[in-house]
């Protein structure tokens, strides 16, 4: 029996992948983006140091299968952008989050996309790229959140998961 659904089990594959330092780039991370390419992504995604959380996101999607191209990603603005997944999918209402969701929060410049994992009473466990330039889970304050979602037409497997505070901080930034 499928404990949790295929493209999160992508994701945690992927734990630890990290941006190149300085101006190198990752190949990994860039092996992704080539892989989709622009009609996916919608940009030409060339450097690990642009922002990663949506090429991760559909990156894990599309491991597990989904044809992000025919699935009408490719009209969203551009996929690589966190805010564009918050219109993806289905709507997932927060009492009915389960392991795999895509979050999408608002953050001082910009946005974050990733998968839920968890929560606590003052945050979701999300596992996601670009956060603190590498595949984690982190803490991302509720408040933030501004979208949940998932593929449309899949049965949601699972049901929220209750977790501790863990001791880490809630992260204020995600790059």
């Amino acid at each position: 029996m499928t404990t949790e659904p295929a493209w999160l089990t992508a994701a945690r594959a992927k734990l630890g992948t990290r941006e190149a330092p300085g101006v190198a780039n990752n190949p990994t991370i860039l092996g992704w983006a080539k892989r989709l390419g622009v009609k996916v992504l919608g940009i030409a995604y060339n450097a690990d140091s642009v922002p990663w959380c949506g090429l991760f996101v559909a990156w894990c999607l599309s491991d597990a299968g989904f044809d992000l191209a025919a699935d009408g990603l490719h009209r969203m603005r551009v996929a690589v952008r966190a805010s564009a997944w918050a219109t993806w999918g289905s709507n997932l209402a927060r009492d009915r989050l389960a392991p795999g969701a895509i979050l999408v929060f608002e953050r001082p410049g910009g946005g974050h996309v990733g998968f839920y994992v968890g929560e606590d009473t003052a945050a979701y466990h999300v596992l996601g790229g670009n956060q603190g330039d590498s595949v984690t889970v982190t803490r991302i304050a509720k408040a933030r959140l501004v979208a949940s979602r998932w593929p449309k037409g899949v049965p949601v497997i699972g049901a929220p998961v209750r977790l501790a505070t863990s001791g880490k901080p809630l992260s204020s930034t995600e790059a």
